[in-house]
């Protein structure tokens, strides 16, 4: 997390290029620090759910997980399907 002066200065710039106010600018910083601070286990189980919904099956599922999860903002080893399923399915 970064420090609040960094916040501070990060809210300021928002607010005079932007259209937002301070506490829109505030709230936007505060929403991608926490899509950010999300964990891969957590991925995998929030992307599990959509894809389900979607109508994906898992095998489908698992193997759009892998490909997505080395490509996403991680800083995780690749995962494998059976890795995969263990964080879906415990």
């Amino acid at each position: 997390m970064p420090d609040q002066t960094d916040l501070d200065e990060l809210i300021a710039y928002l607010t005079r290029t932007t259209r937002l106010t301070p506490s829109e600018a505030r709230r936007a910083v505060h929403e991608v620090l926490n899509f950010l601070d999300e964990t891969p286990d957590d991925f995998i189980r929030r992307r599990h759910r959509a894809l389900q919904s979607a109508g994906c099956s898992n095998s489908e599922i698992f193997a759009r997980l892998a490909t997505e999860l080395a490509q996403w903002r991680f800083r995780a080893s690749g995962y494998s399907e059976r890795q995969i399923r263990r964080v879906i399915y415990g």
